[in-house]
């Protein structure tokens, strides 16, 4: 049997930055994980590149049971401070759109940097071996992973949670937390496509057509690209408005958000024999502007159009509601809404308020980032959080 600080399971983002960040404060810390490399959702995020952090970061940016649960640990540690470390390692990196910051060459970068930062502190790292069994008694924790028996005071889960599961994510997280006394949230599919009913059959022809939308679940709306699929719809918009949505729930796409009320009235008057297809054409691509057009069923010439008529037809432009039949599930979910709840933790450490010594971090809980590096950023800084009570 092996001695140690800490155990922390999963060798993720959290749980290598809860490592490196109680390393480095004097713990014996080991990190295990059935994988047998370490952070491989890193390595495949932002195209290779990893979307490391968003500058956006804040607080109501992250869907959770209890709102407020994140506010600590991402006012501790923010974007920047994670920018420092990335630059102290000589990480070249550059910001796209919506404040999202990636590694100018490879997400790898990231995976090193932090088993850099995990090797400062001295950290045990254990891959490529199932967790047998996780038990406690007597005030510390025993891991059996492979044929090796540790032991600690202090367990960290930073499995994660079952979105991706070729990667090799399981709900282990959530079978650890019942077992411990956590609740758990409902867990679902998150950041990913929508599929579509036979009903909406027609609009599979513009498999791979994209344009820019205001895309809406419930109160939620996100101004990105949405993108026509085989199956559904994809995109970023869409992508951020499926961890709102609910089964059976509409969502509705503004088709056209920079135009303002009235438009197709104006259009009407300044051109009276352009037909609806023509006028759609202009703004959108061609096949979408076509199917559009063919939907609303306006035949004619602008000028022959009664206003009430184009009234509708521009409402339902500026809010097509489609009825998804479902997603595509955690096979293509970048994250997982849902999960270890929070009541049952501290906001400041991570820690579990009825079980002294055991901590939960990153994606195995329930507080779920927007698209755009808002997931990596509560990876770092839940670990980090975990870290400096460990």
């Amino acid at each position: 049997m092996e001695t140690f600080d800490a155990i922390v399971l999963g060798a993720g983002g959290a749980g290598l930055m809860a490592a490196a960040v109680a390393g480095q404060r004097g713990r014996r810390v080991v990190v295990v994980d059935h994988a047998p490399e370490p952070g491989r959702k890193i390595v495949i995020s932002g195209g290779g590149r990893c979307n490391f952090t968003n500058t956006g970061t804040a607080p109501d940016r992250y869907l959770s049971a209890n709102r407020h649960f994140a506010k600590s640990a991402l006012g501790r540690y923010t974007p920047a401070d994670f920018l420092e470390m990335v630059e102290r390692h000589g990480i070249a990196w550059h910001e796209k759109t919506l404040g999202q910051l990636f590694c100018d060459g490879s997400a790898r970068q990231i995976v090193a940097m932090l088993l850099d930062e995990c090797a400062a502190g001295a950290v045990a790292i254990r891959l490529g071996a199932p967790v047998r069994d996780v038990a406690h008694a007597d005030g510390r924790f025993t891991v059996v992973h492979g044929d090796a028996t540790l032991t600690a005071p202090a367990l960290v889960i930073a499995t994660g949670g079952p979105s991706i599961p070729k990667l090799g994510a399981t709900g282990f997280a959530y079978d650890l937390a019942r077992q411990f006394g956590l609740k758990v949230v409902e867990p679902r599919p998150a950041l990913v496509p929508l599929t579509l009913p036979p009903d909406d059959a027609l609009f599979r022809s513009l498999s791979g057509v994209a344009t820019e939308v205001v895309a809406r679940a419930g109160k939620a709306a996100f101004r990105e690209a949405a993108l026509f699929t085989h199956r559904g719809l994809s995109g970023p918009a869409i992508l951020q408005v499926s961890s709102y949505w609910r089964h059976r729930e509409d969502i509705g796409i503004d088709f056209l958000p920079d135009r303002a009320r009235g438009w197709l009235l104006e259009a009407k008057r300044a051109r009276p024999r352009a037909g609806l297809r023509s006028v759609l054409g202009a703004m959108l691509p061609d096949r979408l502007a076509e199917t559009l057009a063919e939907r609303l069923a306006i035949d004619g010439e602008l000028g022959n159009q009664r206003d009430a008529t184009l009234r509708a037809a521009e409402q339902r432009l500026g809010d097509w509601q489609f009825v998804p039949n479902g997603s595509e599930g955690f096979a293509k979910a970048e994250v997982t809404v849902g999960g270890i709840a929070t009541d049952g933790l501290s906001s400041r450490t991570m820690a579990a308020r009825h079980l002294p010594g055991l901590y939960v971090v990153g994606e195995a809980m329930d507080v779920t980032g927007w698209l755009g590096g808002y997931n990596f950023q509560w990876a770092w800084a839940s670990g980090w959080a975990a870290g400096q009570a460990l």
